[in-house]
């Protein structure tokens, strides 16, 4: 039995903060789409680059996920950090929010966005929706 989303998407955070970029790549599927501030990319090759260039730590703080459907869309507000310029040390976390699509216990897409509300939105998920 494939695990549920919200358990997929919980590995997937402690992959990432961990800098496990293999684990990563295995919890993603082959043409995982990502999408943020820059637009959308696609693949495992862009997902290996991205870790190795984006260095961000993302912190979940709450879960979205539609009650009774294991698989689909889960929303997760995050606070991100990423390298202050020319140091490793973190900056000031900011408050984001990513929507996660999950099928067959890997990720397909992950898309961030400024905020929880438009996060929701995308997820076609409400507060009401908290795991």
């Amino acid at each position: 039995m494939d695990a549920n989303a919200v358990e997929v998407v919980r590995a997937w955070h402690e992959a990432l903060n961990g800098a496990d970029v293999e684990r990563l790549v295995a919890l993603s599927s082959d043409d995982i789409e990502m999408g943020g501030p820059r637009g959308p990319a696609r693949g495992a090759q862009v997902l290996r680059e991205w870790v190795g260039r984006a260095g961000v730590r993302l912190t979940p703080r709450r879960m979205f996920q539609r009650q009774g459907d294991r698989m689909g869309a889960v929303v997760v507000e995050q606070d991100a950090s990423w390298p202050l310029p020319g140091s490793s040390e973190p900056g000031e976390p900011q408050v984001v929010a990513s929507v996660f699509v999950v099928s067959n216990g890997r990720v397909n897409r992950v898309a961030r966005h400024p905020d929880l509300a438009s996060a929701l939105e995308a997820g076609d998920l409400t507060v009401a929706d908290k795991v």
